[in-house]
């Protein structure tokens, strides 16, 4: 029998898992996602991704500031669902809302838990130079990302994915492991497995000062800190190109040999020298530009080898 589900997510992310539970057959009931956000030049009210779609697939959509707030919750409990599933939402659910659902909570995670529990888990695993990541669904508690897990799926970390690539690969995978989730749920058979106490991280949100590129880090750190936080927000560097310093963003490197004082362009074709080895450039990105190879900015720039970035 169809479960009435309350679905709650924000970003593209979880667009694919509200789509794989509609083709599932089950009922969504309401759609919960982050509030419209001033964006662009015209600083209009734009609304979440998810908010797009579940407008266009006719589920209705609340965006409530908060959800501690007794009215809230009384909302909340009104829809009479059988499931919550959420991905990504951004608002943390108090008790009475987990207690709601007739049957679970259930949460799509995106690491292999207890590693990277939090924010930023995909961009954490990519910074940290993991080997591998996946999804998880899991049984919410009050804790932050602590409850029971039911499904896991595995994805190897190559050594030149960027976190918009593993992004790209995790979201489908958790949309199919998300409905077979349901199914399980439907038919009676899902089992919940506590997380281990040991390996527990945390991925924090990234903030502004740690997007700098640090040069003075071993080449494969610095190659892992560019990938992870590709393409958003971005690892920069500054560089003065003739009208005061300015910030570059990179979005793509190579692991590479050379040595120099860490910062040095050791050749125009992007090789830099880190702390104990090196990096080479592939694509960056000058503020109001377009993304572009770095041996094309560095022709137009006219650097060559010799010259420092910060």
């Amino acid at each position: 029998m169809p479960l009435r589900v309350v679905f709650m997510g924000t970003p593209d992310f979880s667009v694919p898992v509200l789509d794989a539970v509609v083709a599932a057959g089950h009922e969504v009931v309401a759609a919960y996602t982050r509030a419209p956000k001033p964006a662009g030049r015209g600083m209009d009210l734009r609304r979440s991704p998810v908010h797009v779609r579940a407008d266009t697939l006719g589920i209705p959509v609340l965006t409530p500031k908060t959800l501690r707030s007794e009215e809230a919750q009384a909302a909340f409990s009104a829809h009479n669902a059988d499931v919550a599933v959420v991905v990504a939402y951004g608002l943390l659910l108090p008790k009475p809302v987990l207690d709601a659902p007739r049957l679970h909570c259930l949460n799509l995670h995106a690491s292999l838990l207890p590693r990277w529990r939090g924010a930023a888990p995909i961009n954490r695993a990519v910074m940290a130079g993991d080997l591998e990541s996946g999804v998880m669904v899991m049984k919410m508690e009050e804790g932050l990302d602590t409850g029971p897990v039911a499904l896991t799926a595995r994805v190897t970390i190559g050594p030149d994915m960027t976190a918009g690539e593993l992004h790209d690969a995790l979201s489908p995978l958790g949309a199919a492991l998300m409905a077979e989730a349901l199914g399980k749920i439907e038919d009676g058979s899902i089992a919940f497995v506590p997380q281990g106490e040991e390996g527990v991280t945390y991925a924090s949100k990234i903030t502004n000062e740690e997007t700098r590129v640090d040069w003075g880090l071993p080449g494969r750190a610095v190659h892992d800190h560019v990938r992870g936080l590709s393409p958003f927000p971005g690892a920069w560097f500054s560089a003065d190109l003739g009208k005061g310093e300015e910030r570059i963003k990179l979005l793509r490197s190579e692991r590479a040999e050379g040595s120099d004082l860490p910062g040095t362009l050791l050749s125009p074709d992007g090789f830099v020298a880190c702390g104990e080895g090196a990096v080479r450039l592939v694509t960056v990105q000058r503020a109001g530009s377009k993304a572009m190879a770095f041996a094309d900015f560095a022709r137009g720039a006219r650097l060559g080898a010799g010259f420092r970035f910060g």
